[in-house]
């Protein structure tokens, strides 16, 4: 996901909102009328603005947008050669297209010239979050009746905001935040994509503090949900108490009740602390009757599933799910909350926790050997990794592989973590593989925690445990392969699925 480098996130707001119906498309025009509140002839249509120039076209607006490693201003002719109806920019280029100057004091055409055209401002993020922010406003006071759905947390953020929007879309036309768009960037872009929709799920991500604040302002939700606190991005937000801070942006953005909701979760304390610092009314979710809505009778049914009794109120509810690991009954009963409080009945709830796929990032997939696969790579953190161990002692009765990677960006609860994540492959792993500095912390505690010293083995690549793996994997096990991205864990998966079909060089 493409960050900006800068640490400025805050929306600056130069023009007055202007009470009226959205448009039924978005156009270069709307762009003029939210950034300077001058209205112009014309209707210039554009699908969506994109950020990479790999993705422009006909149609679509290109944000050059300034990252850490890159300056999209350098891809701005490459985007209009493929067709991009414009540019936004914020910064003189020399490229022969006409320029349109937003920036304040210039004087605005008429009618805009011929596309491609160039849209000159002063930031061009923060041009872009304006937009949305107007964009998003017009979509609320057209329909009265719609709703934003916010999520943040640690850990579940993008498998609950799946899962809630599958539910919702049971009665209402959703949109979803796609890919990661879930920062300063990613949700203005998503927000300008709402036409004639219902609901906005929109996944919320704290980077830094204040940025939920900041997406809270763009995208003003009506339903917040918290799903847990942990120490991920520690290094960055310095404390746990800055994290629980951080997130706790989300329901002080909520609405008073009863528009306002806050869904939180019952069996973590940090999350609960929450309650004092929304005014919305506050419905909770968990594993115990205390909550509002809570399961029990939770049954592990392999790769097959689980099963769990749902109760609300005076009613419960028998549930079967193509959804793997306890940790899963949260999700869903995340989903639930929403979808309740969202007003569906229960054949609905149910109806969409049933369609489509449900296992959203683990997948189970063939491995070399007439081997299983969990591959779980898409990031790691200390109790995302003990959810997918404790998934790993659920589905397998044979032998079964953990194969752990670095989990990064945990500050001072670095050793700790990668230390509970050992302890625990030690319980649940007959043979633990780790990859990076880290992952050695894992194996060290994983002996410390008696599992024999000959059934741990680590390695400093992915390149150099997926060799290892091919060598000794046998039919039937099973291999969970957690981690990040970042340190390749996901080599090691397409590795070994090469081994599996027979691909050339594959050791």
């Amino acid at each position: 996901m493409f960050r900006r480098s800068r640490n400025s996130l805050a929306i600056e707001n130069n023009c007055p909102i202007k009470k009226q119906l959205p448009m039924a498309k978005l156009t270069l025009e709307f762009f003029i009328e939210a950034l300077r509140g001058v209205e112009i002839k014309g209707r210039t249509r554009i699908t969506t603005p994109v950020f990479d120039s790999r993705e422009a076209g006909p149609g679509l607006i290109f944000v050059a947008l300034r990252g850490e490693n890159t300056d999209g201003h350098e891809y701005v002719e490459t985007a209009l050669k493929q067709g991009a109806t414009a540019a936004l920019v914020d910064r003189h280029l020399g490229l022969p297209y006409p320029v349109v100057d937003l920036r304040p004091g210039s004087e605005i055409p008429s009618t805009l010239p011929p596309t491609p055209l160039l849209l000159r401002v002063d930031d061009a993020l923060i041009a872009l979050q304006q937009a949305a922010r107007e964009w998003c406003h017009r979509w609320l006071e057209a329909d009265s009746s719609r709703r934003i759905i916010g999520i943040t947390g640690s850990v579940g953020k993008t498998t609950t905001k799946e899962l809630v929007a599958r539910v919702l879309s049971m009665r209402y036309k959703t949109l979803k935040s796609e890919k990661s768009y879930n920062n300063e960037i990613g949700i203005p872009v998503t927000v300008l994509n709402l036409r004639d929709h219902q609901r906005a799920v929109l996944e919320m991500s704290m980077y830094v503090p204040g940025e939920i604040k900041l997406l809270a302002g763009i995208a003003p939700p009506h339903t917040g949900v918290v799903t847990l606190i942990a120490p991920v991005h520690l290094e960055r937000a310095g404390t746990m108490e800055a994290i629980v801070n951080a997130k706790a942006e989300l329901v002080e953005a909520l609405p008073p009740a009863p528009d306002g909701v806050a869904v939180l979760n019952a069996d973590d304390q940090r999350v609960m602390s929450m309650m004092g610092r929304t005014q919305a009314r506050v419905f909770t979710y968990g594993l115990g009757e205390t909550a509002d809505l809570w399961a029990d009778r939770i049954e592990g049914l392999g790769l097959e599933g689980i099963r769990f009794w749902i109760h609300y109120e005076d009613k419960g509810y028998l549930v079967k799910l193509p959804m793997l690991g306890r940790h899963s009954v949260h999700t869903a009963l995340r989903a639930v909350a929403v979808g309740l409080v969202e007003g569906l009945t229960w054949d609905e709830v149910i109806g969409g926790l049933h369609a489509g796929r449900s296992q959203l990032r683990l997948f189970a997939v063939k491995g070399p050997n007439e081997s299983v696969i969990l591959d779980d790579t898409y990031n790691a953190s200390p109790p995302s990794t003990i959810a997918a161990l404790n998934l790993l002692n659920d589905l397998v009765e044979g032998r079964r592989i953990a194969v752990l990677g670095d989990m990064l960006e945990l500050g001072n609860f670095e050793e700790r973590g990668h230390r509970d994540v050992g302890i625990r492959a030690a319980a649940v792993a007959s043979l633990l593989v780790t990859v990076g500095e880290r992952g050695r912390i894992i194996a060290d505690e994983a002996v410390r925690g008696l599992m024999p010293p000959e059934d741990v083995v680590s390695f400093d690549t992915a390149e150099e445990a997926a060799a290892y793996l091919q060598d000794v994997v046998e039919q039937g096990d099973t291999i969970l392969v957690k981690g990040s991205r970042a340190v390749g864990m996901d080599r090691i998966v397409s590795i070994l699925q090469e081994s599996a079909l027979g691909g050339a060089d594959s050791k």
